[in-house]
C-alpha cells in the first residue's frame, strides 16, 4: 500500500494541471498514489489526463457540485496511509527531497509543511506553528496544501462538509483538533507551491470565508463564539489603533493634558493644581 495519496482536483484549469503532473512525475514512486479528480472539463485537461495513465494511478472526470465534493471522492479512492491535496496548479518544491517526507510519516494524525504562497503582488513562506492550538485555528488555518492527513482520520471525523464553499477543510481540522484530539507535528521544510488565484483569494472570497466561518463556530462551537468574536475584534485596525495609541508616550500625556482640560473647563479648576 502506498504511503501517501496525492489528490489534484481540476476543473478546466489544464494549464495549471500540466504544471502539477510535471512536478509530482519529479517524485512518483510506488509509496506515492496519484489521483486525479476532474469535473468534466471542457477545455483540454481530458486531453493531459489521458496522456498521463503512466502517471496516474487512478482518476475520473464527471461533473460535482464544488471543489469539496471532488475531494471527497478522491479521499474514497485513495489507498495511502496519509493523503495530501496539490490541486491543479499546486505542484511541490523544487529540489524537494520527498523521503524526509516519507520517513515523518510515524503515524501521527496531521503532519504540516511549510508552503510558498504566490498570488499578484503576493509571495511569502507559511510556517506552521510548532504547537498547534484551537485558538489558533479560530484566528487561522493549516494549508491543506502542505498538511498530510492521515487517511483514517477522515473515518473518525467523517469527509468534507461539502455544504461550505471555501472553509470545509478549515472545519475539519477544527473537528480534528478541538473535538477529537488528533496528534500534531510541524516538518519544517518547504513541501509544496499554492497560487492565490481562487475564489478564496478575491474579496467576495474573503467575505464568504468569515461568513462561513462565523456560521461554523456558532452552531458547532457555540462555547467559543464570544472568543471569536472578541478576537476579531482585537484584529480590527481601529482596535489596533486604539492599542497603538494607548502605547504611544506621545498619546499618553496628550490624553493626560486633555484631561486636565477638561477639568479645567468645567470644574474651574487651574491646571497647576492638577499637578
Amino acid at each position: 500500500m502506498a504511503s501517501i495519496s496525492v489528490i489534484t482536483v481540476n476543473y478546466n484549469n489544464a494549464e495549471g494541471l500540466r504544471r502539477t503532473f510535471d512536478s509530482v512525475a519529479e517524485h512518483k514512486t510506488s509509496d506515492l498514489e496519484y489521483i486525479v479528480v476532474d469535473g468534466n472539463s471542457d477545455d483540454d485537461s481530458l486531453v493531459l489526463i489521458e496522456g498521463a495513465t503512466s502517471l496516474i494511478d487512478q482518476w475520473i472526470s464527471e461533473k460535482d457540485e464544488g471543489i469539496y465534493q471532488a475531494m471527497n471522492k478522491g479521499i474514497a479512492m485513495a489507498q495511502g496511509e496519509y493523503v495530501l491535496f496539490l490541486n491543479s496548479g499546486d505542484h511541490f518544491t523544487q529540489g524537494l527531497d520527498l523521503t524526509k517526507v516519507f520517513d515523518a510519516l510515524d503515524g501521527t494524525g496531521l503532519i504540516a509543511c511549510d508552503i510558498h504562497v504566490r498570488g499578484t503582488g503576493i509571495d511569502y513562506l507559511k510556517e506552521h506553528p510548532e504547537t498547534l492550538t484551537f485558538s489558533y485555528l479560530m484566528e487561522d488555518t493549516l494549508a491543506h496544501q502542505s498538511v498530510l492527513i492521515r487517511r483514517e482520520l477522515f473515518q473518525e471525523i467523517g469527509s468534507y462538509d461539502e455544504s461550505l464553499k471555501i472553509t470545509a477543510d478549515w472545519k475539519f481540522f477544527m473537528h480534528a483538533i478541538g473535538l477529537h484530539r488528533a496528534s500534531y507535528k510541524r516538518l519544517p521544510l518547504v513541501l509544496s507551491y499554492y497560487y492565490l488565484d481562487g475564489i478564496s483569494a478575491t474579496g467576495p472570497g474573503s467575505n464568504m470565508r468569515k461568513a462561513e466561518r462565523r456560521r461554523v463556530i456558532r452552531e458547532e462551537f457555540a462555547y467559543f463564539y464570544q472568543d471569536y468574536r472578541k478576537l476579531k475584534l482585537m484584529g480590527s485596525n481601529r482596535f489596533k489603533m486604539l492599542t497603538e495609541l494607548e502605547n504611544s508616550k506621545f498619546a499618553r500625556k496628550f490624553n493626560s493634558f486633555m484631561l486636565r482640560l477638561g477639568l479645567f473647563i468645567f470644574r474651574g479648576k487651574r491646571l497647576k493644581d492638577l499637578e
